[in-house]
């Protein structure tokens, strides 16, 4: 998509509204980044576009720039790994399909849990039901906030750490595809794929050189090192391994409303950096303010 175009004020190119785990309606999600300063953003829920109308209604109104995205759930060997996926086409056959999939998964996923928890805690599948909207992409967040409400859990936070936590013998693998797969998905459909925080810890030990350069062939596009979940050790070295192919570095705050502390713009991405990335893109253009 041709035309470079000034942005003015911060971008922030990775939230959550609650069609997946975040906390907000997409309409919601726009007011309040409007209200904090951020002049461009991303909607990029979990596996799902079906916030983007709303979320595209609601910018408009608040005259700041959308970002159409979604965050790609993949997994190599037992790790999640994220791939933030941004302007491509929602209904392209082979984007559909595999979200669809992975929605199905997440799905049977969560009752699986929600029955061995409710063995041992007053917690039912109505109560995780109640959590979610509909057309959300239903997962463990929903799950631990049923938990709280029930009282089994004093924050969202706590029960993950607690009940939620693999450790605690009630987690649920679900299906989701290699993140070749998901970059070659992601390109065939116009779109530009990022590895979402991919110096976490786990994810940054999976992300080899080798495997980082398998994935630049298929498409990728850049790496979201300016994220507060990134470790300083794995970071530092994805950073050089992105020079070295050419890869572009994006910031953002990974914003869920009142599910995680991540507020919005503590870290941004630079005009120069969103110009590369609508270059890149065919799928879908961006909705300016």
């Amino acid at each position: 998509m041709s035309g470079a175009r000034r942005f003015e004020g911060p971008i922030d190119l990775h939230t959550h509204s609650r069609v997946s785990d975040g906390t907000q309606t997409p309409r919601e999600l726009m007011l309040d980044a409007a209200a904090s300063g951020i002049r461009t953003v991303a909607l990029t829920d979990h596996d799902s576009t079906a916030g983007w109308a709303e979320a595209a209604e609601a910018a408009a109104e608040a005259r700041i720039t959308l970002i159409r995205g979604m965050e790609f759930s993949t997994r190599v060997r037992g790790t999640s790994v994220h791939l933030l996926a941004y302007l491509f086409d929602p209904d392209d056959p082979g984007i559909v399909a595999e979200t669809g999939r992975i929605r199905d998964a997440r799905f049977d996923r969560a009752q699986r849990m929600v029955e061995r928890i409710g063995a041992d805690y007053p917690l039912t599948w109505e109560d995780v039901l109640a959590q979610a909207q509909d057309g959300t992409t239903i997962g463990r967040p929903h799950i631990a906030d049923a938990l709280v409400e029930r009282g089994h859990a004093a924050t969202r936070t706590d029960a993950f750490g607690g009940i939620l936590h693999w450790r605690a013998g009630y987690y649920q693998p679900h299906y989701a595809p290699e993140p070749m797969e998901a970059v070659r998905l992601v390109t065939a459909a116009g779109g530009v794929p990022v590895l979402a925080h991919p110096a976490t810890r786990g994810v940054g030990d999976i992300v080899s050189e080798q495997r980082l350069g398998q994935l630049v062939d298929a498409g990728l596009f850049g790496l979201e090192l300016d994220h507060r979940e990134n470790k300083p050790e794995p970071r530092a070295r994805l950073e050089q391994m992105a020079k070295r192919y050419g890869l572009a570095i994006t910031g953002s705050s990974d914003y869920h409303g009142a599910g995680k502390v991540n507020r919005l713009g503590e870290n941004t991405t630079t005009p120069e950096v969103l110009d590369r990335l609508i270059e890149r893109a065919s799928g879908v253009p961006p909705l300016y303010a």
